[in-house]
């Protein structure tokens, strides 16, 4: 009989310990939400990706906040999302997959000039749990390329891996490959296109779920996230928080508080 895959869908509705039972050939990412700001909990994960060096938030207590965007197509919002970004200066990290880096070079371009990350996102947005390690190699590597083909960044050490499908292996692979998964602690259904809500669905779900350390995932096909984000911004930075990159978790977690220095 075949194993079943949990969809991201399915964790976000189902509290951790309903699906952690469940037999699947990968795991999709999940975690317990709560409504009391803080970390939310992983159970058994926690132990898997502290082995592999991935990352769903920024333990250190810390009031820091990463924006992250996954980018499978193209919808019109991006722009808005990049000069909201410019304006209020801040960075995000954007997971892009093959179809996006060919359909839309120019906003790619546009990501790397203007300071933000460019994450692998695959190149066919595949299942890592069913393909070989040659396989996702393969993704990894063509996806890569293509970024360099259209941007000044031709080296990506981040990873999100389609529909958040992961398993030991696929950690231990990206591991060998040379790149940290980066999942998230902070999301909610925002890429249903026909069902957008209004800015402030988008806002106050945010907001509830806002914790330190929380890395968000959001997709830039939602009209309500392009509308929301300069609102949520500007609470979020009188709430006390900074909006950090990728860049500056990694170093800041794996480097010694003296050399990485201090603010």
């Amino acid at each position: 009989m075949k194993k079943l895959i949990v969809s991201i869908a399915v964790l976000l509705t189902f509290p951790l310990f309903h699906v952690a039972s469940i037999e699947a050939e990968g795991y999709g990412w999940g975690y317990k939400k709560n409504s009391d700001h803080t970390l939310p909990y992983i159970g058994k994960y926690e132990e898997m990706l502290e082995k592999y060096g991935a990352y769903y938030a920024d333990k250190s207590g810390e009031k820091n906040v990463y924006l992250t965007f996954d980018n499978g197509y193209e919808e019109g919002y991006t722009d808005d999302i990049l000069d909201v970004l410019k304006k209020k200066e801040v960075p995000a990290t954007f997971f892009v997959t093959g179809h996006y880096v060919k359909s839309e070079p120019d906003l790619v371009k546009r990501m790397v000039d203007e300071g933000h990350i460019i994450g692998n996102h695959s190149y066919h947005h595949p299942d890592f749990s069913v393909i070989s390690k040659e396989s996702m190699k393969k993704e990894l590597e063509d996806l890569e390329k293509a970024v360099a083909e259209v941007s000044e960044q031709d080296n990506l050490k981040y990873l999100r891996p389609p529909r958040g499908i992961f398993n030991e292996q696929t950690l231990d692979w990206s591991y060998e490959l040379g790149y940290l998964h980066i999942f998230w602690s902070l999301a909610f259904i925002d890429w249903e296109t026909s069902k957008q809500k209004g800015w402030e669905y988008a806002f106050n779900q945010i907001m509830d779920q806002i914790h330190p350390g929380a890395i968000i995932l959001l997709h830039t096909v939602s009209s309500d996230n392009a509308q929301a984000l300069e609102r949520l911004i500007t609470e979020l930075h009188k709430q006390g928080y900074a909006f950090k990159s990728l860049d500056d978790l990694v170093l800041e977690d794996k480097l010694p508080e003296a050399v990485y220095g201090y603010e």
